[in-house]
Formats: structure tokens, C-alpha cells, sequence
């Protein structure tokens, strides 16, 4: 059986410790990327080169995506 945990930042070292622990559980950090993301992610890089989209640092975006 797989699952997906959302943990928070500042846990997850401890979590990963504790679940490491265990003989029965693994634990895989390898997450699959789809070409479609890739292209994306080239795609803004290339505007972000040419000037056309802007960029901000995370602290700025995370702190209005948490504002509510």
C-alpha cells in the first residue's frame, strides 16, 4: 500500500526519523514529474527571461497565499 502525507516544514524531519524507524515502512522521496510540468516550467522561464512575467521572492507569495 502507497499513501501521500501532507506534513508541515517544520516536522518533517522528525516525522521522516520516527516512520524510518520502522522495519515494515519505506520511505521514497522520488516524486514523478510529467512532461507536462516540465514544459511549463520551461515555458515561464522563458517569458521570465524576456521580461514579459515577473517573479517574487516565496516569503512575498506565501505570505499572500496564508493571508486568510
Amino acid at each position: 500500500m502507497k499513501i501521500t502525507l501532507d506534513i508541515q516544514d517544520k516536522s518533517l524531519s522528525k516525522f521522516l526519523e520516527l516512520i524510518g524507524s520502522l522495519e515494515y515502512v519505506s520511505v521514497s522521496k522520488q516524486q514523478e514529474v510529467t512532461q507536462a510540468q516540465i514544459d511549463e516550467v520551461n515555458r515561464r522561464l522563458e517569458l521570465i527571461a524576456k521580461g514579459e512575467m515577473k517573479t517574487r521572492s516565496w516569503e512575498d507569495a506565501k505570505s499572500d497565499i496564508f493571508k486568510r
